[in-house]
């Protein structure tokens, strides 16, 4: 299997045209299969162009992770070729460039009656603004232009935004507008399990950092029982999103203070994330309240930059 890892079509640009081609190869034969001669007809194509994309962000999103939590030739793998699964990704997010471009010049009256909302216009511009970027700055002529503070910066926020609005998109079509379809369900828990790697693995750096630090525990121990319990209610939260949607939106929305983030911030007031930061909060307090561990008993953790 590690030999295999290291062919060259699984590595590098070999796996970016083992990817991508298949992709754009579908893209062409599902359009000649229904040309793009009406709105719904487009939606589709930007619809089916997008469940292209996703695992291909997902899998980039959760790469460093994976080595983090489970170090070895496959997390390597992954780390080696996070730029060009990002690089896939962003071809595949070309195709959906090219219908949203198509819907809005050739079926303008379709989009806007039955497609254009502001803020979705403004999260989806943002989040191609930062594809775009990143795109090009994976390349060494744009890197070296940026230090290495400003280059990390871009890709982790860009990665989270974009993350951000994959996961959200089904946690909508799951919990808000019904009859989702079985492909819904296994993106948006793709989406949650992406998330719970980098988490995890956040919690791994930081509770072998204070073992090698030796450094004491700031919060009691009963701290981790509680956070336990929090990040229990946060993963019910995740799972069970109808009923606690029903009273977010009554808490959250409707207030003169809010009107402008309600209209123009993207994810605002970020129903999606309301559990993931939950989870998060029991994940830091078990951190800091955790029992501190002997330098023998550490692990070393391997060379995986978070995105």
């Amino acid at each position: 299997m590690s030999e295999l890892q290291k062919s060259k079509a699984l590595n590098g640009w070999g796996l970016f045209w083992l990817v991508s081609l298949p992709i754009s190869l579908s893209m062409l034969a599902a359009v000649a299969q229904s040309p793009l001669n009406s709105g719904p007809a487009v939606s589709g194509m930007i619809q089916l162009s997008v469940r292209c994309a996703v695992p291909l962000l997902y899998i980039a999103f959760a790469a460093s992770s994976v080595q983090v939590l489970f170090p070895g030739n496959f997390g390597r793998w992954l780390l080696r070729n996070r730029k060009y699964l990002g690089l896939c990704f962003a071809a595949a997010m070309a195709w959906q460039g090219f219908f949203i471009l198509w819907l809005v010049t050739v079926h303008t009256d379709y989009y806007i009656n039955d497609v254009y909302v502001l803020r979705d216009a403004i999260e989806g511009v943002t989040g191609y603004l930062f594809l775009a970027t990143m795109t090009v700055t994976s390349f060494q002529f744009a890197k070296k232009r940026m230090s290495p503070k400003q280059w990390r910066l871009l890709h982790k926020s860009g990665i989270y935004f974009l993350w951000a609005y994959a996961f959200s998109v089904y946690w909508w079509a799951l919990f808000y507008y019904g009859n989702p379809v079985w492909l819904d369900h296994v993106y948006y828990w793709a989406g949650f399990s992406a998330w719970g790697l980098r988490a995890a693995a956040w919690a791994k750096k930081k509770r072998l950092q204070r073992s090698k630090e030796q450094a004491p525990a700031t919060l009691p121990s009963a701290f981790r029982y509680l956070g336990g319990g929090i990040i229990a209610i946060g993963l019910s939260a995740v799972t069970f999103g109808t009923p606690w949607r029903r009273f977010a939106e009554e808490a959250l929305y409707g207030y003169p203070v809010t009107r402008i983030p309600e209209l123009y911030l993207p994810y605002w007031p970020f129903e999606p994330f309301l559990p993931l930061f939950t989870i998060a909060l029991g994940a830091w307090l078990i951190v800091r309240s955790g029992p501190r561990e002997s330098r023998r008993s550490s692990t070393r953790v391997g060379p995986a930059q978070e995105a």
